[in-house]
C-alpha cells in the first residue's frame, strides 16, 4: 500500500520561506519521479514541480527561481524549498507518485502566506 504523508507547512509572511518534506512508502522510492501538487481554494490541483530519481527537476512558470525541488532516496522523502513566498502560493500542498494514476493523495500540508 502506497502512503505518502507531507509536512512542514504553516503560516508565513509574504517574502518568507518554507521547507516541505514528503515521506513516502510502499514504493520503490528511488526509481519513482515525484513531485509536488497544489490547490488552493476553489481552483483546481496543479503540479508545481517534478523530480527524476536521479534529480533532473521541472517548475510550473509560476514558482520558476523561487522553488526548489530535492529528493533524498535513502530517506524516501521528497522536499519542497519555497523562497519569496506570495499569497498568491496560498493553497494546501501535496507530493505525488507521477507515475501512478489515480495518485495516492495524502492528507496535503496547508501553506498561508500572509500579505
Amino acid at each position: 500500500q502506497v502512503q505518502l504523508v507531507e509536512s512542514g507547512g504553516g503560516l508565513v509572511q509574504a517574502g518568507g520561506s518554507l521547507r516541505l518534506s514528503c515521506v513516502a512508502s510502499g514504493i520503490i522510492f528511488s526509481i519513482n519521479v515525484m513531485g509536488w501538487y497544489r490547490q488552493a481554494p476553489g481552483n483546481q490541483r496543479e503540479l508545481v514541480a517534478d523530480i527524476t530519481g536521479r534529480g533532473a527537476t521541472n517548475y510550473a512558470d509560476s514558482v520558476k527561481g523561487r522553488f526548489t525541488i530535492s529528493r533524498d532516496n535513502a530517506k524516501n522523502t521528497v522536499y519542497l524549498q519555497m523562497n519569496s513566498l506570495k499569497p498568491e502560493d496560498t493553497a494546501v500542498y501535496y507530493c505525488a507518485v507521477m507515475a501512478l494514476r489515480p495518485n495516492p493523495w495524502g492528507q496535503g500540508t496547508l501553506v498561508t502566506v500572509s500579505s
